[in-house]
């Protein structure tokens, strides 16, 4: 009897340790091309290309989000950044797409 409520601790324990692990910030800022391209972020990608569009999208109060534009776009951003590594990914999108910050 005595067992499982040591096993119940501990299991809730191990979940609040792997939660706060798991929890990381990044500055989009910061973030470089290089980064980007070599998939060195604590994230995918992906992730970061699908955030930064609802970003942009945001900022015009566009509530429309095309797959496709998206896809197009993260293509034009990443040929720029292949030749541009040392360029903040967000002035890739700047240059690329014409957005402003």
């Amino acid at each position: 009897m005595k067992l499982r409520p040591l096993l119940t601790g501990a299991l809730f324990l191990f979940m609040q340790i792997a939660t706060m692990q798991a929890q990381e910030t990044v500055d989009v800022a910061k973030i470089t091309c290089h980064q980007l391209m070599m998939d060195q972020l604590a994230s995918p990608s992906r992730d970061v290309a699908l955030w930064l569009s609802g970003y942009y999208n945001g900022q015009r109060n566009n509530t429309i989000i095309d797959l496709q534009t998206i896809k197009k776009n993260v293509e034009k951003v990443n040929s720029y950044c292949y030749h541009n590594a040392e360029t903040t990914v967000l002035d890739a999108i700047n240059n690329v797409l014409g957005l402003d910050k």
